[in-house]
């Protein structure tokens, strides 16, 4: 899978490119995220080595971009991962820079990159995992059309380093569209 962008209203996904890596260092610095996606930054090379992995998508079992604006200002990032063609599902991953929260912004380009998945791919189901405590990604969840499947006792160690419970939601392509308005 060669990296396109992905264009949804004022909002654009595009691949991540090496001039990220300041706006990425700067984000991953962020107690929120860093806290939730477990992502952090000691160093500008730290930032490098994340933006490496996700300029790859040649092994068509991701696809990530930079959410950006008109100005081309980083407002967060979108991953479409652990894409398995063979079992039709993906999972999704995404955050915003503190900027960019409670504006609609993640809800809007999850269910883009979904859309995108189900209509490109031979995918009929992703699938968002988030822990219990992220008050925020249970919004963008529900806001973006993913249905509560499930918990997740103790399943995964995010930024904190202790385990959490995760909730498990999935969205089928046959799934009513989310009301973004």
């Amino acid at each position: 899978m060669e990296p396109f962008e992905l264009p949804v209203g004022e909002l654009l996904l595009r691949p991540w490119r090496e001039d990220d890596v300041p706006a990425v260092w700067a984000a991953l610095r962020d107690p929120a995220l860093r806290l939730w996606n477990g992502a952090g930054a000691g160093s500008l090379d730290d930032a490098r080595a994340v933006l490496a992995r996700r300029r790859k998508w040649g092994e068509g079992d991701h696809a990530s971009w930079a959410v950006v604006d008109g100005t081309d200002g980083l407002l967060g990032s979108l991953s479409l991962h652990a894409i398995d063609r063979l079992q039709g599902n993906a999972e999704i991953g995404y955050w915003t820079v503190p900027a960019a929260r409670g504006r609609g912004i993640a809800p809007r380009v999850v269910d883009a990159a979904c859309r995108w998945a189900f209509g490109a791919l031979p995918v009929d189901r992703v699938q968002l995992f988030h822990a219990v405590e992220n008050e925020a990604s249970t919004r963008v969840a529900a806001k973006a059309g993913f249905t509560l499947e499930g918990r997740l006792r103790r399943s995964y160690r995010y930024g904190d380093g202790v385990k959490h419970d995760d909730l498990l939601r999935g969205r089928l392509a046959d799934d009513p569209p989310p009301d973004l308005r």
